[in-house]
């Protein structure tokens, strides 16, 4: 009995001391204990955003104005992109325009005279669309069209036919340099209603010959010596129409004065006018000094319209 007591000590001492060495439940000897919260810092930091797990419940102990305070600081933040803002891209600057083409000079004989009419860079491209289309630019027109050549009776004479086929025949033949249909010859009009109001203007008695100058409601620049001017007491009269003056002018040099003004040419040739010129006419007054002034000093009216 003793023998079996110590051998059942001996295997109670063995069993306790190396059990846990051959498969048992617990940790080796050294082995920390494993807690899930506290290794919850060691996991790895992702570059890009996992899928997110399902939301937890969060119990937060603020009050509900300081989380609505929140909330709204973080949307304003959300609309603002500081990152980017240096990086926001800038337009391209748009090349500069190439430098406009130096205008054709052309010699056409006006009633004896020289006259050098100018072409516009754009009568290239319309030569080279009517080529295009087997065409060519329309044939050139004579000047026409006559004038009674009155007189206001108070120092300043009116259109003269020499003016107006002065004026007609450079017209045309600025309108042949650009390739433009000419208009009839014809179809240039002597206008009384605008050389009555250029008469207006002319009569004005300011030793200015500018004083009274320009269209529709133009008011005069300097008082006469009561204090009062022209177009306060004088009430204008006659039509309006696409100005032009000065000394030594002529119904050719006014032609080429509205050809080489941007608004006047587009108001007085319409290079854009892809129409007949058949029932097209050119409307024309001149007058020539008035009082105190040389017959040298011209106004000039004209109108395109329809005949």
């Amino acid at each position: 009995m003793k023998r079996l007591a110590a051998l059942t000590t001996v295997l109670t001492v063995v069993l306790v001391l190396l059990l846990p060495f051959i498969g048992g439940g617990g940790p080796s000897i050294g082995t920390n204990v494993f807690s899930a919260t506290a290794n919850e810092s060691s996991l790895p930091v992702f570059a890009s955003v996992p899928l997110p797990a399902a939301p937890a419940k969060v119990v937060s102990h603020a009050s509900p104005t300081a989380i609505e305070g929140a909330q709204a600081a973080a949307a304003d933040y959300l609309k603002t992109d500081t990152e980017h803002l240096a990086q926001k891209p800038v337009p391209i600057p748009a090349p500069p325009a190439p430098p406009a083409a130096a205008p054709t000079v052309v010699t056409t004989t006006v009633h004896g005279r020289t006259v050098r009419t100018s072409s516009s860079a754009a009568a290239p491209s319309r030569q080279a669309t009517l080529a295009a289309a087997g065409q060519s630019c329309p044939a050139g027109g004579g000047g026409g069209g006559s004038a009674p050549g009155g007189s206001d009776g108070r120092g300043a004479s009116g259109t003269t036919t020499s003016d107006i086929q002065s004026f007609s025949a450079t017209f045309n033949a600025i309108r042949s340099a650009n390739c433009l249909a000419a208009i009839p010859s014809g179809n240039f009009r002597y206008d009384s209603c605008m050389e009555q109001r250029l008469y207006w203007m002319a009569e004005d008695p300011s030793t200015d010959p500018g004083n009274t100058w320009g269209h529709s409601g133009v008011h005069s620049l300097a008082p006469a010596a009561d204090g009062t001017y022209y177009s306060d007491t004088t009430p204008s009269r006659g039509c309006d129409g696409n100005l032009a003056g000065g000394s030594g002018n002529s119904g050719a040099t006014v032609a080429q004065k509205w050809w080489d003004s941007s608004q006047h040419r587009l108001a007085l040739y319409k290079p854009s006018y892809a129409g007949s010129t058949a029932g097209v006419c050119i409307y024309f007054a001149m007058t020539h000094g008035g009082p105190g002034e040389s017959s040298g000093f011209t106004r000039a009216a004209a109108r395109w319209a329809g005949c």
